[in-house]
């Protein structure tokens, strides 16, 4: 549940058949809402069936959804042994090992702590792209912005007391949810950035892989239910539905038409709205730590994205 900022080139819509889409502020709104409710999706639907068993509904039913965008816009897969490779490692670090890891998590943690390991992607990104991406140079604010965002993550988990009553294990695997994506992005910025093929063609093929991925490792360590919960079901099929296939059609919009900047600014709406949905509809319990700790995540990740200005080439001489 990471904004993509750097990826391959989508095809421009033609200048004499203009397409009326929904503003993007409205579109903005409906991603952050869907990406908030997300966890509160894994956690009914782990109520019902093992994690690996959600994940691989998750991406089933988003693969779906994308294949039938495709499908509508007449776009293929894309081709070439090289760019199957890549994809097959950015679906597993994007979508197989992160989706499967919160959806475990989850039957140990509530979702508002989920969904708030999920702000820290920021600043694990920050602090990887220092060291493995050589045009991401550290500034004292950039700098600052991590250091105060882990230290609401401290906050979040109550170090002063100990950690006390925390389940370390779920967690620990949340937090390694949020470091697979901009480990992820990193990679596919290394392999796929300038590719010619389209957005929706590699999301698509990415999550195709990612089921396919799923559907081999879900039997080995699950078995059939015995029962088919009805609700559990659903909060899958809307999971995959919404929280991945039509979400990742918004993302990609949006970073088209208004930039990664502004879009990425969702990041910081999806801890606020899965609290809010845990402990409504949940009853999961909020001490004050977790809202406090939350805004001081949110505040050292916006710090962390904040890019020096471009210094003013000097003027010829006449």
């Amino acid at each position: 549940m990471t904004i993509v900022t750097t990826t391959p080139q989508a095809p421009t819509a033609s200048p004499d058949r203009p397409r009326r889409r929904l503003d993007w502020r409205l579109r903005f709104a409906a991603l952050s809402l869907i990406w908030g409710f997300s966890f509160l999706l894994i956690k009914v639907g782990t109520q019902g069936y093992a994690p690996f068993q959600v994940t691989l509904g998750r991406l089933a039913f988003g693969t779906a959804v994308l294949a039938a965008a495709m499908a509508v816009r007449r776009e293929r897969l894309p081709r070439g042994a090289r760019t199957w490779g890549h994809l097959t490692v950015a679906a597993f670090l994007l979508n197989a090992l992160p989706f499967s890891l919160f959806a475990y998590a989850e039957l140990t943690i509530p979702s508002t702590l989920a969904g708030i390991c999920n702000a820290t992607s920021p600043l694990w990104g920050m602090a990887l792209s220092l060291v493995a991406l050589s045009e991401d140079r550290p500034t004292r604010v950039r700098v600052a912005g991590l250091g105060l965002g882990f230290l609401g993550v401290l906050t979040v988990l109550g170090a002063w007391q100990g950690f006390h009553g925390l389940d370390a294990t779920g967690t620990a695997l949340a937090l390694l949810a949020s470091l697979s994506y901009p480990i992820g992005w990193i990679y596919v910025r290394r392999t796929l950035a300038g590719t010619s093929h389209s957005h929706l063609s590699m999301t698509g093929a990415q999550l195709l892989l990612a089921t396919v991925q799923l559907s081999v490792v879900t039997p080995l360590f699950t078995t059939l239910p015995s029962a088919v919960p009805v609700v559990p079901l659903l909060a899958i099929a809307a999971l995959g539905t919404l929280g991945t296939g039509l979400a990742m059609l918004l993302q990609y919009g949006l970073v088209a038409e208004v930039g990664p900047t502004t879009a990425q600014m969702v990041t910081y709406l999806v801890p606020v709205i899965a609290t809010a949905a845990g402990v409504a509809l949940l009853g999961e319990s909020l001490t004050w730590s977790t809202p406090v700790g939350a805004a001081i995540v949110l505040t050292g990740a916006a710090l962390t994205q904040v890019r020096p200005k471009p210094r003013a080439q000097p003027q010829p001489q006449t």
